[in-house]
């Protein structure tokens, strides 16, 4: 991972192309998937896959008593 503060510096994101914070918010935007891509290709395809995050005690809650959840949450082994 890159140490802290490369986004600003390495990237150019300190000083935007564009004038306006509508203009500046999506140069933003591109730039932080343009770091994504770049660290996502540096991940060699043997690397393990990040483990699910366990529920919470909230989401075992409403499971034991069968009270469905918004299809935003995460479910179990995803």
């Amino acid at each position: 991972m890159p140490p802290t503060g490369t986004a600003p510096t390495g990237y150019g994101m300190r000083r935007c192309l564009y004038r306006g914070q509508g203009k500046a918010h999506i140069q933003h935007i591109l730039t932080a998937i343009a770091v994504n891509i770049e660290r996502l290709s540096g991940l060699s395809p043997a690397e393990e896959a990040p483990r699910p995050r366990q529920l919470t005690a909230f989401q075992n809650y409403l499971d034991q008593r069968e009270i469905p959840r918004l299809k935003s949450w995460r479910n179990p082994g995803s």
